[in-house]
C-alpha cells in the first residue's frame, strides 16, 4: 500500500509539472526589442551597404530595412535579414535615401526605427582607369567624369590630366577646375567627404602612388581618384564621381541626431 501512495503522489508531481510546462508555452511576449544602433552605410555604384550592430536581446530574429526620400517622410520597408548586414541593390544613382533599421523578435514585435540619422547618394565610380602623359598622347591624357570616359587632354570637357615633367609625375586641372591631395588611403572609399578648402593654388599636385585626391569640376561636381600605379607614360586609378551637383557627398553620411518615433501605420511595406 505504502508503495501505491509513493507512485500517486509521483504521477500527481509530474501531471503539476506537466500543466505548468503547457501554461508556460501559451505565454504572450508583446515586448518588442530595442531599437538597433551603430547604423553605418556606404555609397557604390548604384548600391548602398548598410549595416548595424547586433541587437543584445536572445530573442530577435531579424531586422527590417526601411529608406526614405527625406529624414521626416515616410518610410518604405526594402528588405528583411537575419544579419546586421543589408545592401540595397535598388538604389539610383544621384537620389539621396534615409535608411533606418528596426529590429523584430520571434513573436512578430517590432521595435521603433534605429534612432541614427544616416543617409546615401549613390553615385557611379570606376576602377584601374588609365590615362597617358599629355606630351607624348595628348588625346589620351584627359579623363572627363561627366562622360565616364578619356578624353584629349584640352577638351572642353576634360577634368583632369596627366603629366610627366621632367621625371615627375602631376595631376593637372584647368583654371575652372580644383584639385587637392587627401593623402594616402587604403582604397578610394576612404575619403568620406570633399573639402571645403585647402585647394592647390597652382591647379596641379604631384602625383602618388597610394594617394587620393578631390576634384571640384568646372560645372560644381565633386569626384575623387586613387593612383593605384605610375609609369613614365601612364598613371592607373579608380575614381568615383558625384552626380548631384554641390553634393560634397562622396561615400557615406553618418550624421549625429535623434529621429522622432514614427507611427507604424504610416509605414509603406513591400
Amino acid at each position: 500500500m505504502k508503495k501505491s501512495v509513493l507512485n500517486i503522489v509521483s504521477i500527481l508531481f509530474v501531471s503539476f509539472l506537466t500543466a505548468c510546462n503547457v501554461n508556460d508555452s501559451y505565454y504572450e511576449d508583446y515586448t518588442p526589442p530595442s531599437p538597433p544602433t551603430g547604423i553605418q552605410v556606404i555609397n557604390g555604384d548604384e548600391r548602398v551597404d548598410i549595416s548595424w550592430n547586433h541587437n543584445r536581446e536572445s530573442d530577435v530574429a531579424g531586422y527590417n530595412v526601411y529608406y526614405s526620400y527625406s529624414y521626416n517622410g515616410r518610410y518604405t520597408l526594402i528588405g528583411s535579414t537575419a544579419n546586421n548586414y543589408f545592401i540595397d541593390f535598388g538604389a539610383n544613382n544621384g537620389e539621396k535615401y534615409y535608411y533606418a533599421v528596426a529590429a523584430y523578435d520571434y513573436n512578430g514585435n517590432e521595435s521603433d526605427l534605429s534612432y541614427d540619422v544616416v543617409y546615401a547618394v549613390p553615385r557611379p565610380e570606376g576602377f584601374n582607369q588609365t590615362i597617358f602623359d599629355y606630351r607624348r598622347f595628348p588625346n589620351n591624357a584627359g579623363y572627363s567624369f561627366s562622360n565616364y570616359s578619356v578624353v584629349r587632354y584640352d577638351d572642353q570637357n576634360s577634368d583632369v590630366f596627366f603629366e610627366n615633367y621632367q621625371g615627375t609625375y602631376y595631376l593637372v586641372v584647368w583654371d575652372d577646375t580644383d584639385i587637392q591631395d587627401l593623402g594616402y588611403t587604403n582604397d578610394i572609399y576612404d575619403i568620406p567627404y570633399a573639402p571645403s578648402s585647402g585647394w592647390s593654388p597652382s591647379k596641379d599636385v604631384i602625383a602618388k602612388v597610394g594617394h587620393t585626391y578631390v576634384i571640384w569640376t568646372w560645372n560644381n561636381h565633386y569626384a575623387k581618384i586613387r593612383v593605384k600605379n605610375i609609369t613614365p607614360d601612364r598613371i592607373v586609378f579608380d575614381w568615383a564621381y558625384q552626380l548631384v551637383e554641390g553634393e560634397p557627398m562622396l561615400k557615406p553620411s553618418l550624421k549625429g541626431g535623434i529621429r522622432k518615433p514614427i507611427d507604424k501605420s504610416t509605414l509603406e511595406r513591400e
